[in-house]
């Protein structure tokens, strides 16, 4: 992160999403063993054979097999993925801008200006309120909403970008320089577009 900063930016706080996406992801993770060794343990003692006449004794490694592919497949198709789905997501809060940064292999991320917000919302549904989650919808007038979904500790970070966006120099940053006066913006900029008169 420390190349990507620009001069004189430093790192408030970098965060994850809420960790709550993980619970059946783990509870499969750990009752994918547990289960494949109760039915690996039920095929050897020869409890098929009881159950229909037409498996034989030669059928066991074949259903022992496939049951080890079914715990693999649980375990690395569904729980390690969502694992790296999640760990690959990351918010950045710096003294001057924010940013999302989402995927592992394929990247894709976005980045807000901190001059450019204004307004800051928090919306959480029931479930959210209780983990202490929520989104942070920021507004940036005329180029739409950026939201930042399930940020864990969501009044915090809402509190940390208020803080951020208070210590910003006054004025606005145009190509490094602080502009105090409205007239010193290029036409293009100004509130209104060119003046044709």
């Amino acid at each position: 992160m420390r190349k990507e900063l620009l001069p004189g930016e430093q790192v408030i706080t970098i965060t994850r999403q809420q960790a709550r996406s993980l619970f059946f992801p783990v509870l499969a993770f750990l009752a994918a063993p547990a289960l494949t060794g109760y039915a690996c343990a039920w095929i050897v003692k020869g409890n098929p054979q009881r159950l229909a006449s037409f498996i034989t004794v030669e059928w066991t490694p074949w259903l022992i097999g496939l049951c080890l592919v079914l715990a693999a497949w649980l375990v690395l198709g569904y729980s390690l993925r969502r694992v790296m789905r999640w760990n690959s997501v990351r918010y950045i809060l710096t003294s001057r801008r924010i940013l999302a940064k989402y995927g592992m292999f394929r990247r894709r991320d976005w980045q807000v200006s901190l001059v450019a917000i204004r307004n800051v919302g928090v919306h959480q549904s029931m479930f959210q309120r209780t983990l202490h989650s929520g989104n942070i919808s920021l507004d940036t007038g005329h180029s739409g909403t950026a939201v930042l979904a399930d940020v864990p500790e969501v009044a915090k970070f809402r509190g940390f970008i208020l803080d951020a966006m208070d210590e910003l120099p006054q004025g606005e940053v145009f190509e490094g320089q602080v502009l105090t006066d409205y007239d010193q913006l290029p036409w293009e900029l100004r509130e209104g577009g060119r003046d044709e008169r």
